[in-house]
């Protein structure tokens, strides 16, 4: 039973974007709306849960001399699925988040895991810490991408929330610095809340 902690552990005590900061570069890049967010999230987690998983598993017969290596083309492995499926099936999200995909192959983050995690636990418990940070992750892109839609351009998941036909929202919610705004408030919660506990 206490291996089920893996799975809250990284929601909440060491959400990947709020509390490790890993990740940064699709975290600023791609939520500048929810669904984005949320597509990158979702993409992440599944590389991360089969990675962690397959990892786990093959790791007694991994030379150490070329465990990086072979850690990286596990994970290509299901970035690359990741990559067709979301081109074959939701071509206009892989469309926006384009190069950020196959950057998942260098996700600090996954490959963290992996070398942490995966590499020197058991199948079932990798599974579950795949779980665990992967949902954290999700849950982190999409919040932010949330915040940036509704303050950016005043829609929530691509639909209309104010009623009005052409909102003008504060735009810089949306641009780049916006990401960086958003994140820094996020922290900050966040971490109040941790210490309020």
């Amino acid at each position: 039973m206490g291996s089920f902690s893996n799975i809250t552990k990284g929601i909440i005590k060491e959400n990947p974007v709020f509390v490790l900061l890993l990740g940064m570069c699709p975290t600023l890049a791609v939520t500048s709306s929810g669904i984005n967010g949320f597509a990158m999230g979702a993409a992440t987690m599944f590389v991360l849960v089969l990675s962690n998983t397959v990892i786990s598993v093959i790791k007694q017969v991994i030379p150490s001399k070329v465990r990086i290596p072979a850690f990286i083309v596990v994970i290509a492995t299901f970035v690359t699925i990741v990559q067709l499926v979301m081109e074959a099936y939701t071509p206009s999200i892989h469309k926006q988040l384009g190069l950020f995909i196959p950057l998942i192959v260098v996700n600090c983050l996954i490959l963290g895991r992996a070398e942490a995690f995966a590499s020197k636990n058991n199948v079932f418990n990798s599974f579950l810490d795949g779980i665990g940070m992967g949902l954290g992750f999700t849950v982190a892109l999409t919040l932010l991408g949330v915040v940036r839609e509704l303050l950016g351009a005043g829609t929530l998941f691509g639909f209309n929330i104010t009623g009005i036909e052409h909102p003008k929202m504060m735009l810089v919610f949306v641009l780049p610095p916006g990401a960086f705004i958003v994140l820094a408030y996020l922290v900050a919660i966040n971490r109040m809340v941790q210490k309020n506990k």
